[in-house]
């Protein structure tokens, strides 16, 4: 088993040729009610450093699926996922911690936010647990609810904010940690036009200045010309619809200042 997941490396030292995530033929099938439901049926997908990739179909289509598998956290039925060239489905579960501490973020379509924590620790926890100094804690968690707009509702718990808001925390805790990849399902569903744009607007930033690669499902194709490329899922098969040409790498970031509805 390759080291690379179980000692970070910088994105400097790794080549950008090759894909950080591959997905190679994979199809992934359950059951339901005696029947075989055919989720993700025979996909092939590279994911590369600096790319903002978007998936879009309707609800049932298999985005969600196909985004569970390529953060590890579904396994595919047939077919295999490489991270970095190495099949995930050796992985080790310290394999998959470390992975997912440093390397994968996650913005769940639930959030996913522990109730009993304020939107500051909810983006910290994170961090301590992968272990970094209370001073650079403190600055990423500040720097990141800075960028979301929430830096006024650090104290807040869960049930004190909006939808529109939780999620915003959940982006901010998936980007603290700087990893190499964000997979965000539905990273904007909660969120009305102005905000839905900045936070996209915020994944294209984190891809041209970070060399962050991003994955994001979507319904709303008003977003889209965002993306670098965009992938149309139906009935669990994706086909590449568009290469993104009309995207200014230079446009400013600006942070969203109203209140949700």
């Amino acid at each position: 088993m390759s080291q690379a997941t179980e000692n970070i490396s910088s994105r400097e030292s790794r080549g950008a040729s090759a894909p950080i995530i591959q997905a190679i033929d994979v199809s992934r099938e359950y059951e339901l009610a005696g029947e075989t439901v055919h989720a993700v049926r025979s996909v092939d997908l590279e994911i590369r450093m600096g790319e903002f990739i978007t998936l879009v179909g309707r609800s049932g289509s298999g985005k969600t699926t196909l985004l569970n598998m390529l953060a590890g956290l579904d396994h595919p039925t047939s077919g295999r996922v490489l991270f970095e060239g190495t099949d995930m489905a050796g992985f080790s579960e310290k394999q998959f911690i470390q992975l997912r501490r440093h390397r994968i973020g996650v913005v769940f379509q639930s959030f996913a936010l522990l109730p009993l924590l304020s939107a500051y620790e909810n983006v910290e926890l994170p961090m301590r647990i992968a272990g970094l100094g209370a001073g650079e804690r403190s600055k990423r968690t500040n720097e990141v609810l800075d960028i979301v707009g929430l830096a006024r509702r650090a104290k807040h718990r869960p049930y004190e904010l909006s939808g529109g808001e939780q999620q915003r925390i959940s982006i901010a805790r998936a980007v603290a940690m700087k990893p190499d990849v964000i997979l965000a399902d539905e990273p904007t569903g909660e969120l009305d036009s102005v905000n839905a744009a900045e936070i996209f607007g915020l994944f294209k930033q984190m891809v041209t200045e970070e060399n962050m690669s991003i994955v994001a499902t979507t319904h709303d194709r008003t977003l889209l010309n965002m993306s670098n490329k965009i992938y149309t899922v139906h009935n669990g098969e994706i086909e590449l619809t568009e290469v993104g040409g009309d995207i200014d790498p230079n446009a400013p970031f600006r942070r969203p200042d109203g209140e949700d509805s």
